[in-house]
This record gives C-alpha cells, structure tokens and sequence, in this order.
C-alpha cells in the first residue's frame, strides 16, 4: 500500500482523518487510514467499529462481519456492533444469524419493538 498524507502524523491526528472521510462518505480512504490504528491498537473498540462501519457503506461485507466479530470479542455487550453485525449478515443473505444479532441488539438496548395492546379499561 502507498502511503499518502493522510496516513501520516500522531494516532489522534489519523483519528480525526479517517472520522473526517468517514462524515465526507469517502468510506475507502477512512477504512484505509482506520486500518493502520486498528494494527497499532487491536484492544480499541472505537476504531475497529468505525473500520467495519466504513466496510459496510462500501460494500466490503466479509471485511466488515470480521471487524464486528472482532469488536464482540473485545465487548460481547457493544449493542451497536450486534446490530450492523445482523445488518451485514442480512446482506449476506443469512438471514437466521442475523436474526439472532438482531435480537440480542434489541435485548441490549431494551428495544423489544411495541408491546402487546393493553385493553381499555
């Protein structure tokens, strides 16, 4: 990979790029820069969930449902990770793993959908 400028200055200074192409929908420059800070810091949650979000916009499935998997491993409870996991696996077309995504996401974030009518008494 040829480095460009974007690729260069303090892990903070890259942070702020790779959000920046990320806001801007340039998803494969931020998944290019954000790639770089997950090799130096895998234990960091936020860049890992930013890369495979930047997959996922630009269609990079495989590479996004790794990265998600990758974020669970480090924290089972990450619900927003649950969901783009059941989102990618449902663009995969395997809909029965991303049903379970999607319901753990619901149970972590306390979304159960609406409720059951309650007759008027």
């Amino acid at each position: 990979m040829n480095e460009t400028y974007y690729e260069f200055g303090t892990a903070a200074d890259r942070w702020d790029r790779a959000r920046m192409f990320f806001e801007a929908k340039e998803y494969v420059t931020a998944a290019r820069i954000l790639g770089g800070l997950v090799e130096e810091a895998p234990e960091q949650v936020a860049p890992r969930l930013l890369l495979a979000r930047s997959y996922y916009h630009s269609a990079r499935l495989a590479r996004a449902e790794e990265e998600l998997r990758a974020v669970l491993e480090l924290d089972p409870v990450e619900s927003y990770a649950r969901l783009m996991l059941g989102r990618t696996l449902e663009r995969r077309g395997r809909r029965a793993e991303a049903a379970t995504q999607l319901r753990m996401a619901a149970a972590l974030t306390g979304d159960f959908g609406p409720g059951p009518a309650t007759p008027a008494g």
